[in-house]
């Protein structure tokens, strides 16, 4: 528990005293002689700040944030009674307390006279770690706002150097030989590896891209995969960029395309397959991929990819209540259904 801010305690504390100060003076009719007013209301209005700043000081982080909130009760309740009797009971040199009944004034009793004081002192306790409460559960939910979007960050520089060496290699290895034939195909897959590696590393550094890059990458992920077999692989890619503008977070997509090429064994031309589908409204996204399941899985390659379970860690964090995630994992099949909302 950090230590108690004074200064911000005792600013409080005149800010009750001034509350009262007013209150008073509208009730008891102070107005035609303000200063022999405040001089007989004095000892309470110190008696306020004082209660206050002690509550706030010392009650509230040493027992009502430590979890000890029923000592903080006792505790608060005997320095709100302390006062009141000193209160009721110290020589004022005769002075009336200028609010309440005549009668009642110089009632030294406990009974109906007390509530004089301890009407006041009690609701500058009780407002006062109101106050104090509301103010620490602000900082609290600040702290893991905070905390969300450092892991949140720590995620993503964790995706970004995920990129999959294999997958470097293979597509560096595929330009060379391509620049060795002469292919037409070298320069552009050389583009677009250098505008996947650009996006990864700049672009995706801010919160939130528009969709039309996000869909850039995965087209170009798809084509460099796509060099491994000059026959063509089996895959199916349908993405809608009639809204380009839409926001959302980078690299939230490309996981579960990487996951279905890592598990679909997509190389065996008569029965391994991947579609990726991404449709868009006005202000949702609706992603499928869907890839087959060999007989024999695909060994995973440890070093690639983030994981459908960190995805989903992503998605809750980054759009709690505005995704909906399907998995489906059948036998010879597995599809992913993401629906979200961006805006």
């Amino acid at each position: 528990m950090q230590r108690p801010d004074l200064p911000r305690i005792a600013l409080q504390a005149l800010a009750w005293v001034g509350l009262w100060a007013v209150v008073f003076l509208i009730v008891g009719g102070g107005f035609d002689a303000p200063f022999r007013y405040f001089r007989r209301l004095f000892p309470l209005l110190i008696a306020i700040g004082a209660v206050v700043f002690v509550n706030g000081a010392v009650l509230v982080p040493s027992l009502y944030f430590r979890g000890r909130r029923g000592w903080y009760v006792v505790a608060a309740v005997a320095l709100v009674v302390a006062t009141t009797l000193v209160l009721q009971n110290i020589d004022f040199s005769g002075r009336r307390f200028p609010v309440l009944y005549e009668r009642l004034s110089r009632n030294r009793n406990l009974g109906q006279g007390t509530l004089r004081y301890l009407l006041p002192l009690a609701t500058s306790v009780i407002g006062s770690v109101l106050v104090d409460v509301m103010r620490y559960a602000g900082q609290q939910e600040k702290r893991i706002v905070q905390a969300q979007r450092e892991q949140l960050a720590t995620e993503l520089k964790f995706l970004k150097s995920q990129v999959n060496p294999h997958f470097l290699f293979n597509t560096l290895n595929n330009i060379y030989t391509l620049t060795l034939l002469r292919d037409d195909k070298a320069p552009e897959s050389l583009l677009k590896l250098s505008a996947m590696l650009r996006y990864m590393l700049y672009d995706a550094e801010i919160e939130v891209v528009p969709l039309g890059r996000e869909i850039d990458y995965l087209r170009n992920y798809v084509a460099l995969r796509g060099l491994k077999d000059s026959r063509g692989l089996n895959v199916t890619v349908e993405l809608d960029d009639s809204r380009p503008e839409l926001p959302v977070a980078p690299l939230l997509l490309i996981p579960f395309v990487e996951n279905a090429y890592k598990h679909s064994r997509v190389e065996d031309r008569e029965a391994g397959y991947i579609t990726v589908a991404l449709t868009t409204g006005p202000t949702t996204i609706d992603f499928r991929v869907t890839n087959s399941v060999p007989p024999i899985p695909s060994p995973v390659d440890g070093v690639g990819g983030i994981g459908l379970d960190n995805v989903r860690k992503r998605l809750e964090l980054l759009y709690p209540d505005r995704h909906q995630l399907t998995v489906d994992a059948a036998p010879e099949r597995f599809s992913i259904h993401l629906q979200l909302r961006v805006a």
